[in-house]
């Protein structure tokens, strides 16, 4: 296999996360919010090890005709913003008025921030919140707040995405990445142990998804404030 069709496997490996994402549609459409978020687990793990492989066999010299990044981009929108989305607004967990407030939030400055070119750093973090409402849904539905609680993580989180707040990427963010890539490891299997669990998962697990989406929410703003010495 020469590297041209490596790359373009890539490619096509990429792009099976928009086939996940229409599953985990469907399972929403159908109220079945714990496949739902087991698709949104699958792409996400798909989209944690694209990267390194496009990076390997160099997609962007060996497979050109297709933009791997606005491919990236395109299927990140519908598992990381569009469909939690959806499902914040159809569980019912922010009822009433609640529920259009956060979709017009999510959607309007999340389709911004995707378009911002100053979004990453330069260690390949993500200046302001990266729009990663999937891990954001998952602790929602995993914790069960009530909704005014809801509606201030969404603003709040919506609010950081324009502001030079640091969050790492846990595969490409090379300080604490012998840490944060297995906090972030172990946040995915959490995530799918509730989502399997139907979000009836023991308390261990519950706080186990707090503390480990703390730390990758928190730990880029920690390194700001503690710079390299060099």
């Amino acid at each position: 296999m020469n590297q041209t069709v490596r790359a373009y496997s890539v490619h096509l490996f990429t792009a099976t996360g928009a086939v996940f994402a229409m599953l985990a549609l469907l399972e929403a459409a159908k109220g079945d919010w714990a496949m739902m978020f087991l698709w949104l687990v699958v792409a996400f793990i798909v989209d944690g090890i694209d990267g390194p492989l496009a990076r390997r066999y160099q997609v962007k010299k060996n497979a050109p005709i297709i933009d791997g990044g606005l491919l990236d981009l395109i299927i990140d929108y519908l598992t990381y913003v569009f469909i939690p989305a959806f499902a914040l607004f159809q569980s019912g967990l922010l009822p009433g008025w609640t529920g259009w407030i956060a979709i017009i939030v999510i959607t309007f400055t999340s389709v911004l921030y995707f378009a911002d070119s100053r979004m990453k750093t330069a260690d390949n973090s993500f200046q302001g919140f990266p729009a990663c409402w999937n891990m954001a849904a998952v602790v929602i539905f995993a914790t069960q707040p009530g909704f005014w609680l809801i509606l201030l993580i969404v603003g709040l989180l919506a609010v950081s995405m324009f502001t030079q707040l640091k969050f790492i990427h846990p595969v490409r963010t090379e300080r604490w990445r012998s840490l944060s890539l297995p906090v972030a490891l172990v946040w995915t299997a959490l995530a799918a142990w509730a989502a399997w669990a139907d979000f009836a998962q023991p308390a261990a697990v519950t706080w186990g998804l707090i503390v480990t989406t703390l730390y990758l929410a928190l730990v880029g703003i920690v390194q700001q404030m503690f710079p390299e010495r060099r």
